[in-house]
């Protein structure tokens, strides 16, 4: 694997240690993150859900907390996992069984270089295998430090941790891009369909701030109705009576023809971040002779798709033609040009069913479930509108996604031949700098 580098056990050069055993009774509402294994994914913390200590308790464990590059490990179930630490994720603790590196040797290794080193499809291999016990595997700082990794010199190191972060960073640029947008997309359907801001403007005779032709389209008073006042004109309708609801299913995992294929299927593992929206690329995949002979059927773009059992109310936009499994509805809205309404629509239901099953047991939604909601509809003109002002903004977060996944692409093809010595830091210099023009 290391090719010419000279290689050395990882403790050599660098240590991991696991993070604070927090009690039961340390856990709380809000306060200071706790980052735990579910945080580590695909080389970054996704903080969505993630647990809270009062900040007493975590000045208690004070050395456990995160510093800005700390390069964390999953022990425990994805064991692997890595993740480094940025700005935007404290401050925040280091929960049991994600371990943190420290860097014994930097004459010999450098910090960011150990990041790629970690995620290298060799390196994580040996490690996964390092697993013991049969329920959920586990990973011990002394197995890891037994791992034979190669080093290139130091100057070395760090022009491929440059080359490799500058895929990294424009990623993590489409990301942050990703997230004003989808945030700037939300509130614009919160202030109209859900506050309805241009109505109580107009109502109190003052300028709704739109352009006329716009601005017409929504009524200037409201009326009384079963969810409470409403714009007036607007029907009250169950859920189910906007959308046509379409199921999924899963071809028989005992006929390998139908899997491995060349078609996106969905399941709750691959729901994007709420900023991401979009889905545009699965874990799994099926042949068109496993959907022909399931229940599953191939879901057009921009049809939303709602986790309904299991991890329920995961919400995605599809962004390539896909199936999905039996654990999700597929949401197609009954008129067309809605996709965009029709998304937002069904976060603002999920919160609402969240909220209705507050000090209950959230862990299912039927069919039975989405007709007993009703919802305000609005005109067909003023959805139409919104798909209109949104539309561009939700195209660009998917191209963002597709250039996302080329540049990690090329990034995770770089990666073994950097590190092993197969390719020059020049050449794959100018690979990434072809790549992110």
């Amino acid at each position: 694997m290391a090719g010419e580098y000279d290689t050395a056990p990882l403790g050599e050069v660098a240590s991991v240690r696991s993070g604070f055993a927090f009690k039961s009774s340390d856990w709380a509402e809000n306060g200071i993150p706790v980052v735990k294994i579910a945080n580590v994914k695909d080389g970054r913390l996704v903080m969505d859900g993630c647990s809270f200590v009062p900040q007493a308790v975590a000045d208690s464990a004070a050395e456990f907390a995160l510093q800005v590059g700390d390069i964390l490990i999953a022990m425990t179930g994805y064991v692997g996992d890595v993740a480094i630490v940025r700005e935007r994720d404290l401050p925040a603790a280091l929960n049991q069984r994600v371990g943190r590196f420290a860097i014994r040797d930097r004459r010999r290794l450098d910090q960011r270089f150990l990041f790629y080193l970690l995620r290298d499809a060799d390196v994580r291999q040996e490690i996964e295998g390092l697993g013991y016990g049969s329920a959920q595997p586990n990973v011990s700082p002394s197995l890891i430090h037994g791992v034979e990794v190669p080093l290139p010199p130091l100057p070395e190191q760090r022009a491929i941790a440059h080359i490799l972060g500058t895929l990294d960073d424009k990623i993590e640029l489409n990301r942050r891009m990703n997230e004003t947008l989808e945030a700037m997309a939300r509130a614009l359907f919160k202030s109209w369909f859900v506050d309805f801001d241009p109505v109580r403007a107009k109502a109190e005779g003052h300028d709704p701030g739109l352009p006329k032709p716009l601005a017409d389209l929504f009524p200037d008073s409201f009326e009384d109705s079963e969810l409470g006042e409403i714009p007036k004109g607007w029907e009250v309708r169950p859920f189910a009576g906007i959308v046509e609801i379409i199921g999924g299913g899963t071809p028989k995992t005992s006929v390998a023809e139908y899997w491995d294929g060349e078609i996106p299927w969905f399941s709750v593992v691959d729901a994007p971040n709420g900023a991401d929206v979009w889905v545009v690329d699965t874990e799994k995949k099926i042949t068109r002779e496993g959907v022909e002979n399931s229940s599953t059927r191939i879901l057009p773009v921009g049809t939303t798709i709602i986790s309904a059992r299991g991890t329920v109310g995961r919400i995605a936009l599809v962004g390539v033609p896909m199936a999905m499994n039996q654990s999700c509805y597929g949401l197609q809205g009954k008129e067309d040009r809605r996709e965009f309404f029709m998304y937002f629509a069904t976060r603002e239901l999920v919160a609402c069913l969240r909220q209705h099953a507050h000090g209950s047991v959230f862990d299912t939604i039927t069919r039975d479930t989405l007709a007993g909601v009703s919802v305000a509809a609005p005109s067909a003109e003023l959805i139409e509108a919104f798909e209109t002002r949104v539309g561009s903004s939700m195209e660009r977060i998917r191209a963002g996604l597709f250039e996302s996944r080329t540049l990690a692409a090329l990034r995770d093809a770089l990666l073994p031949k950097l590190i092993s010595g197969e390719l020059r830091v020049k050449d794959a210099d100018d690979l990434v700098q072809e790549a992110t023009v």
